[in-house]
């Protein structure tokens, strides 16, 4: 490194290596004024990086939390902007070398060719900064020694050079690990060439001319340490600048990719919900189809085997069927209806929600109409049952029944029993029948309707026991949870 020497005019502008000069006339390289060109080219604190912006959303996809996330490639506008900016700084380095060399700021300055190719190399390289960040700041950084030791009149522009090196591998390097150790090691070389510098110029005799070196702190050494506090802060803000800027791009790509997993989880929701609903309508149509065209299948059959005998017979049969067939039509209009609603309390007020506990005995008079010894009991002090709550046992006790017809065999007994407890209500349909149901349920695991069963109760946070019992028969027992009773008895 050169020793600092004096200038014959001004001894401001005194011949201390350039990363310490901070001349009010000429703004240094670490002072607010020559940071500002380089905010303004590449302003860190509002570093929207059009990276991000413009890649498009489907590519943003790495979790930014994970390890190895890097910030998204640059774009093309990008590249043309770092090629613009690389342009911009040389013309203007080559204007300022211009200037330095008349206004005469060494006394031996480098040759006019030297010189030009020394503002080269510390301006071109920052066409491929955002590229190759560690490798720009690495040779950037050579160039600034180079160009300080030659003696080049130029210092503004190579201080705007250094500076947005060291800021864009902060701000760009996906390496982090490399991207602290280049920046610490350029950081470190230029303070130790900085340090030896002002060793330099503090035992030099002839040191800088106007600064008295005479004294514990003399002028000449409170101006060094104004360098060295000038270059302090220079380096600390291209540090800060950087890492402020790789923050804010993760923070924005975490903050899209939460936006991409928040959408896709609305999106899964939104499917459950079509699932779910359509999963309730083909409950609701097979019980109510089920239930009431196996009570037509019996009620025809009657009246085939007694059309011959028992006219009268017969056609009440028929009438039968024709009201089963009815309320069939009913039920299924009243489902349809549904679909144009919304609204769980909709669905539970219409007519499908009429269906409810109440309607129990009902349900069991017409079992018993078809030729079913069927028996309907109420233990408990009845209370209110919430309309979903008590549709699904209306529909659990309808598939029950349709399942003794079909399966009991012929001389079955059914038992339905409703069993209000403090705090839940208890549906039981038990029969005695001994036929080919139970071989059919020990075939298999239970058909749509036991699966049906098995959804309403979870829905409503009980519990379903279906199985054999062991004196005979099929028990089913669904048991469901109350709130606190608010209301009195029905």
């Amino acid at each position: 490194m050169a020793p600092v020497q004096p200038l014959d005019r001004d001894p401001d502008t005194a011949g201390v290596p350039d990363v310490t000069r901070s001349d009010p006339s000429r703004p240094g390289p670490s002072r607010p004024g020559p940071e500002r060109p380089d905010a303004r080219a590449d302003d860190p604190a509002r570093d929207g990086d059009p990276a991000a912006r413009a890649v498009p959303a489907a590519e943003v996809l790495a979790d930014p939390d994970a390890p190895g996330w890097g910030r998204p490639p640059i774009s093309p506008d990008q590249r043309r902007y770092d090629v613009l900016l690389a342009v911009g700084l040389l013309i203007g380095g080559i204007l300022s070398l211009a200037l330095g060399r008349t206004a005469g700021m060494y006394d031996e300055p480098a040759e006019g060719w030297v010189a030009v190719l020394c503002v080269l190399a510390v301006t071109a390289p920052l066409a491929l900064r955002r590229r190759q960040p560690a490798v720009v700041a690495v040779v950037v950084a050579a160039a600034f020694v180079l160009v300080g030791e030659l003696r080049v009149p130029e210092t503004l522009f190579a201080n705007i050079a250094l500076f947005m090196a060291l800021y864009t591998v902060g701000a760009w390097d996906h390496n982090r690990v490399r991207a602290l150790w280049v920046r610490a090691g350029i950081v470190v070389a230029m303070f130790v060439w900085l340090l030896v510098a002002m060793f330099q110029a503090v035992t030099d005799p002839e040191g800088i001319e106007g600064f008295s070196n005479a004294g514990a702190f003399s002028p000449l050494v409170a101006y060094l340490l104004i360098q060295l506090l000038t270059n302090i802060l220079y380096f600390a803000g291209a540090w800060w600048f950087g890492e402020h800027a790789w923050n804010a791009a993760r923070e924005r790509a975490r903050t899209e990719y939460r936006g991409k997993l928040l959408v896709g989880e609305r999106r899964r929701v939104e499917e459950q919900a079509v699932a779910i609903e359509r999963l309730r309508l083909a409950r609701e149509l097979h019980d109510a189809v089920a239930h009431h065209v196996s009570m037509m299948g019996v009620q025809a059959a009657a009246a085939r085997m007694v059309q011959a005998s028992d006219p009268q017979q017969a056609a009440l049969a028929l009438e039968q069927v024709e009201d089963s067939a009815r309320e069939a039509v009913d039920e299924l209009h009243g489902l349809l209806s549904t679909l144009r609603e919304s609204g769980t309390e909709a669905h539970a007020t219409s007519a499908v929600g009429s269906l409810s506990v109440e309607r129990l005995p009902e349900l069991v008079q017409q079992a018993a109409e078809t030729g079913l010894a069927a028996r309907y009991q109420v233990i408990g002090e009845p209370v209110r049952v919430p309309p979903l709550t008590s549709l699904n046992l209306y529909r659990i006790c309808q598939e029950a029944l349709t399942n003794v017809r079909k399966h009991a065999g012929t001389g079955a007994r059914v038992d339905v029993r409703l069993r209000y407890d403090a705090d839940a209500v208890e549906l039981e349909v038990a029969d005695d029948g001994t036929g080919a149901r139970r071989v059919v349920r020990r075939g298999t695991s239970g058909g749509l309707g036991l699966v049906g069963m098995r959804e309403r109760v979870a829905a409503d946070g009980g519990t379903l026991e279906t199985g054999a019992r062991g004196r005979g028969g099929y028990l089913v027992r669904a048991r469901v949870p109350l709130g606190p009773r608010t209301g009195g008895a029905r």
